[in-house]
């Protein structure tokens, strides 16, 4: 019995897991130029970023995780990170194209993300990490 609520368990993470795909805020939907600059969100949508939400909007969930939104982040303006990034995607039109901010990696079939390193094994891996220090 426990074998079989485990294994229905799994088959719901894993059919939660092919609706949603998880993008990074910063450097992926916002330009970040500035960095954290004051911590607030200041600017531009990258170039694409509209159009693609939109049309990836058609067929998943979008979950947009942020250390902007880490609940240690000091209120701007008396909001936090998750609040500033709503009204700056209600502001570029976004809003209603996302499911969820986030500080944590969901669970998702895939990320974007202009950090992450795409792993195939730790050879290649350690390879990439020590030819870009």
């Amino acid at each position: 019995m426990k074998e079989k609520k485990i294994k229905q368990f799994m088959n719901k993470v894993k059919h939660l897991e092919s609706k949603i795909i998880a993008i990074d805020f910063d450097g992926v939907i916002h330009k970040n130029s500035k960095g954290f600059h004051d911590g607030t969100v200041y600017d531009e949508l990258m170039d694409g970023a509209y159009e693609s939400i939109v049309s990836l909007s058609e067929q998943y969930s979008i979950v947009i995780f942020s250390c902007k939104a880490l609940k240690d982040r000091p209120l701007i303006n008396g909001k936090s990170g998750i609040e500033l990034i709503w009204d700056w995607l209600e502001e570029k039109g976004l809003r209603n194209y996302v499911d969820d901010v986030t500080d944590t990696k969901p669970r998702a079939i895939f990320y974007i993300d202009d950090k992450g390193i795409r792993f195939e094994n730790w050879t290649q891996t350690m390879r990439f990490i020590n030819d870009t220090k």
